[in-house]
C-alpha cells in the first residue's frame, strides 16, 4: 500500500480524502489543515492522523501528497512537495496567475512525471467514451464542438473575490476539455460575457453568463456556453459534429426511471451539483494517481495543461473586456 497525505479538508478536500482512503492501493496516513475543528473529524472518520505540512514533507514513507488547500496556496504547496521528492496530485487550478505559473516553469517542467493536476472531467466515463468515438472516426473528421456548462445556482457572494472570476474558476474546465476532445489547440478566442443573474456578482467585478468561441489552426470551432444559473439542475452536455455525423453526451438523471401519462413523458431530475454529477470522475482520477505513484503511467494532465487552460481563460477575459477576438 502506498502512503499518501493530503493538504486541505474543505469541500474538495473531503472528496479527495475519502477517495484516497477508500482506494485499495493507497493509505491516507496524514491530513493537514490549519483548522483543527475541520481536519480533526475528517481525519478520525478516515483513520488518518492530523499532521503539519513540515512533518509530511520530512516523512520518507509518504510518497504522495494530495494538494487540496485553498486555491491561492496550490502552487506553493505543490512546489514544496515536489522539492521534498514527493509525487503530487494537485486540485485544479495549479495557480490563478499565468505569469506566476510561467515564472515557475523551469522547476515544474523538470518535475514532469511527478505532478498530476486534476482536471476531473477528463476522467468522466461519458466524456472518455465521447472522445473515443471521435478518435475512432465514427463521425468522420471532427468539425465543431458544443459544450454546455451551466450551474444550478450562483455561489455565495463571498466566493467571488477569491475565485479568479468566471473564466478561471468555471470555464477553466471547458478550456481543458475543448483541446483534449478536439485534439488540437485553439489559436483564437472570442468571448462575450454579461451579469444577468445576480447584480452583486457584477458589483464585485465578475460576470455570471458567457459564450466563448474557440478556433483552431485547422478551422475547427468550439462553442462554450456558461451560466451560473440553470433553474433545473446541473446542465452538462457536449455535442461533437463531424463530416459523417454527430455524437453527444446528454445530461444524466438521478435514476433511469421515466413516467408516461396524459401530460407526456416525465424523467427524473438532473444531479444538482458537480459533486454528484462527477463523483465517478473524482474516483477515477484518484485511481489514475495510484497508477502514477506505482510507476504504471505518466500524469495525464500537469503543468502544460495548466498553462494551456489558463492562457485561454486570460484570453477570454481580455476578449470579453475589449469586444474583440484574441489570438494566441
Amino acid at each position: 500500500m502506498i502512503k499518501v497525505a493530503q493538504l486541505g479538508a474543505g469541500r474538495m478536500g473531503a472528496i479527495h480524502a475519502r477517495n484516497a482512503a477508500a482506494h485499495p492501493r493507497l493509505g491516507l496516513v496524514g491530513l493537514v489543515d490549519p483548522r483543527p475543528d475541520v481536519a480533526g473529524p475528517l481525519a478520525t472518520e478516515l483513520g488518518a492522523t492530523p499532521m503539519t505540512f513540515e512533518a509530511v514533507l520530512a516523512d520518507p514513507d509518504i510518497r504522495g501528497v494530495i494538494v487540496a488547500s485553498s486555491t491561492d496556496a496550490h502552487l506553493d504547496n505543490a512546489l514544496s512537495a515536489l522539492r521534498a521528492g514527493k509525487i503530487v496530485f494537485c486540485e485544479k487550478p495549479l495557480d490563478l496567475d499565468l505569469a506566476r505559473l510561467l515564472a515557475a516553469s523551469g522547476e515544474l517542467e523538470q518535475a514532469e512525471g511527478k505532478l498530476f493536476v486534476a482536471f476531473n472531467r477528463r476522467f468522466d466515463p461519458h466524456y472518455r467514451a465521447l472522445k473515443a468515438r471521435i478518435e475512432s472516426g465514427e463521425i468522420g473528421a471532427l468539425e465543431s464542438l458544443h459544450i454546455i456548462n451551466h450551474d444550478p445556482a450562483t455561489p455565495p457572494p463571498a466566493f467571488i473575490p477569491t475565485s479568479g472570476g468566471l473564466f478561471k474558476d468555471f470555464t477553466i474546465h471547458d478550456f481543458d476539455l475543448a483541446p483534449w476532445l478536439m485534439g488540437e489547440k485553439p489559436v483564437q478566442v472570442f468571448a462575450w460575457a454579461s451579469c444577468l443573474i445576480d447584480p452583486e456578482i457584477g458589483r464585485l467585478g465578475d460576470v455570471d453568463t458567457a459564450k466563448v468561441v474557440l478556433t483552431t489552426a485547422s478551422g475547427r470551432l468550439c462553442m462554450i456556453s456558461n451560466s451560473r444559473r440553470s433553474g433545473y439542475g446541473y446542465d452538462q452536455r457536449i455535442e461533437a459534429f463531424g463530416s459523417k455525423g454527430a455524437v453527444r453526451v446528454d445530461n444524466l438523471t438521478n435514476t433511469a426511471v421515466s413516467v408516461w401519462g396524459e401530460t407526456g413523458a416525465q424523467a427524473d431530475r438532473f444531479p444538482y451539483a458537480f459533486i454528484d454529477r462527477y463523483a465517478g470522475a473524482y474516483a477515477a482520477e484518484m485511481d489514475h494517481f495510484a497508477d502514477v505513484l506505482a510507476g504504471k503511467t505518466a500524469p495525464e494532465a500537469g503543468f502544460a495543461a495548466s498553462v494551456a487552460s489558463l492562457e485561454l481563460a486570460e484570453a477570454a477575459a481580455r476578449s470579453a473586456a475589449t469586444g474583440a477576438p484574441v489570438r494566441l
